[in-house]
């Protein structure tokens, strides 16, 4: 005789909201928000300004949701490839704001971005990081190995982007091949990306890795996290070219320079939810996890996005970006990296180095306070 099993209650349905969490609902939140009043006011021809920090606020909830999908898909197939995944994925808002950037002819605005971008997480966001873990946690410790690894990478990365400046300089043997010198660069730093893959994939250190940071219960399936990422890809596009159409008015308004609002503004609205990321684990006192995610940002765009960019230049006509940019922002790109790099080898971080890091980056913000302001088109 078989012994009769007790009926199993069937589990409450979850619904989507409780899936998804409270903090991507707050993303959903800010980005519907955020890309609504900009779409409001591009359709009804309103205030450039308004819509310029629509559209901002709207891109920094679409980066939030697709680091939270690509997340989400790093829990299923392992800290290696959710590496790989944010390379691929992480700067999508990056990348569209430098395309429709590029087709409106801001090819300082783009340069500037891109250097920025790496400024802003090498000094700001690490310095933030710094500050905020060790004002809470006191002196804070990581893996001295896996950090030594991404802040060699990210040297070498920069020490080619300054190349062609300095190749072709009046007087040096490339003066005159800007474009040619910047293509051959862009080509080797994908190569190298390329070749840190299969590293990374296989759960290594390389210039991607990442590890995840979500709890068991609090995975999304597949179809969500897939139909988020494209949700939020798709998004990103729109929004971005809202927010390059709405840039130039509306800093032309505001009297700023297009060095200023690329290494600064537009800077940080690309990296927001990254950066606040990278502090919110100092704060708990994750400081490997936390150093990761900021050092990793700038290699990512070091390696992949000014490349990527560079030949997309090439490809869309017009005027082409290069790697030939002002003397100050490649020496500020390459005292920043050292900085970085020196202060994260003996494997510790302590409020006090955060101070100087942010310092340095105010005074370079500083030194391009004063150009040009930007046209009104």
């Amino acid at each position: 005789m078989v012994a009769e099993t007790a009926p199993v209650p069937n589990e409450p349905r979850r619904t989507l909201a409780a899936i998804l969490g409270r903090r991507a609902l707050v993303l959903v939140a800010v980005a519907l928000v955020g890309g609504g009043i900009g779409l409001a006011l591009k359709l009804g021809h309103g205030d450039p300004t308004a819509t310029f920090i629509a559209s901002a606020i709207a891109l920094a909830g679409l980066a939030g949701l697709v680091g939270e999908g690509t997340e989400q898909l790093g829990q299923r197939f392992g800290p290696g490839l959710t590496g790989v995944l944010q390379s691929a994925l992480g700067n999508l808002p990056e990348l569209f704001i430098g395309i429709f950037s590029l087709r409106a002819g801001l090819i300082v605005v783009v340069q500037s971005a891109l250097i920025g971008s790496i400024l802003a997480n090498s000094l700001l966001v690490l310095g933030l990081a710094f500050v905020a873990g060790g004002l809470k946690n006191g002196t804070q410790t990581f893996g001295v190995q896996p950090v030594r690894m991404i802040a060699t990478l990210l040297v070498l990365a920069v020490a080619a982007l300054m190349i062609p400046t300095l190749a072709t300089a009046p007087g040096a043997p490339d003066a005159g091949h800007a474009q040619d010198l910047s293509i051959i660069t862009a080509i080797v730093l994908l190569i190298l990306f390329a070749a840190s893959i299969p590293f990374s994939v296989r759960g290594g250190q390389g210039a991607s890795s990442l590890k995840p940071m979500l709890e068991s219960g609090e995975v999304w399936p597949i179809r969500l996290a897939i139909g988020v990422l494209v949700g939020a890809g798709v998004g990103s596009a729109f929004v971005s070219d809202w927010f390059v159409d709405s840039l130039r008015p509306a800093l032309a308004s505001l009297g700023i320079s297009e060095a200023f609002a690329g290494l600064v503004i537009v800077a940080i609205a690309g990296n927001a939810v990254e950066n606040v990321a990278g502090i919110q684990q100092a704060l708990r006192n994750k400081a490997d996890l936390a150093i990761s995610l900021v050092l990793n940002s700038s290699l990512q765009v070091a390696l992949a996005l000014i490349p990527v960019l560079v030949l997309i230049s090439v490809v869309m006509g017009g005027p082409a970006l290069t790697l030939v940019t002002s003397p100050l922002l490649i020496g500020a790109l390459g005292l920043s990296v050292i900085l970085g790099a020196f202060v994260v080898f003996d494997g510790e971080s302590t409020w006090l180095e955060g101070l100087a890091l942010i310092a340095l980056y105010v005074i370079i913000a500083a030194s391009v306070w004063f150009g040009p302001p930007i046209q009104a088109p």
